[in-house]
């Protein structure tokens, strides 16, 4: 049996990369190619939706394909927990399908989940993420995913320490983790989790180099599992065995006074 796919942002960095994998395997057939400003009516057909459009759109993106009763996979960027929430009622209520998916890549996906595990052994943690100056939304979406897998983590022991955060050159706090973003050329993606204790640190880097190479082993995977989806599931890790203890989905985590997850702006994915 072939899936109909719709692919909105099907012309963006992301969309194409998605759209290729999508040609490339059996099962599959790109029924329609929307860009921010289709009419998402041209949605209707498909059994499918993959939403990697901007942030702005994504949520009418999201709410379209559930309401016309097609599931959704979303990697569009600015999907916190808090927006999330936002649609989560539509989904279960629908019967439908929608998976978030804040970075295709495994390397990614297992970086966050180590981070997660060690995060409750170290009191300060900070992110540095970095992507390419036509990036134009800040924190990423990997970035804000991690900080919200560390505060999960940290449940039964707080918040990470963070002090002088009233300080804008301090960053911008997600689930109490302070996040610190550059948008330069020379770089595709390339995230740093930096977790502090007495006498030590511990520093987790993971590059992206190829986005194409780098996101098409997540991108099947992914593509498998929202076909089947029911309800709201966030993250790759959730369809893969990491071997790592991570608490996916922490949308009653503590956060701290001045906290502004869910307030991402701008566009595109991870």
């Amino acid at each position: 049996m072939t899936t109909r796919v719709a692919i909105v942002g099907g012309t963006g960095k992301l969309g194409g990369v998605i759209r290729e994998v999508i040609e490339g395997e059996d099962g599959y057939e790109v029924v329609a190619v929307l860009g921010s400003r289709s009419d998402l009516a041209e949605l209707a057909g498909a059994d499918l939706v993959v939403d990697a459009s901007t942030p702005a759109v994504s949520i009418d993106v999201v709410r379209a394909a559930i309401e016309g009763g097609i599931n959704v996979l979303v990697g569009t960027s600015g999907w916190s927990n808090e927006r999330i929430a936002l649609v989560r009622p539509l989904v279960e209520a629908s019967g439908t399908g929608a998976v978030f998916i804040p970075n295709f890549s495994l390397g990614s996906v297992i970086g966050s989940a180590l981070a997660a595990a060690a995060a409750p052994f170290f009191p300060s943690i900070e992110i540095i993420e970095a992507h390419r100056e036509t990036k134009v939304d800040s924190p990423s979406g990997t970035a804000v995913r991690t900080a919200e897998l560390i505060a999960a983590a940290r449940a039964d022991v707080g918040p990470v320490e963070s002090p002088h955060v009233d300080q804008r050159a301090r960053g911008q706090r997600v689930a109490s983790v302070p996040i610190h973003s550059l948008r330069r050329p020379g770089v595709v993606a390339r995230q740093e989790t930096v977790l502090s204790g007495a006498g030590e640190s511990l520093t987790l880097v993971h590059d992206t180099v190829d986005p194409a190479t780098a996101y098409a082993p997540g991108i099947r995977i992914a593509l498998a599992a929202a076909r089947e989806a029911r309800g709201v599931v966030i993250g790759l890790d959730s369809f893969i065995d990491i071997g790592v203890r991570t608490r996916p989905e922490a949308p009653e985590a503590p956060v701290a006074d001045g906290d502004v997850s869910g307030q991402v702006a701008g566009a595109t994915s991870a």
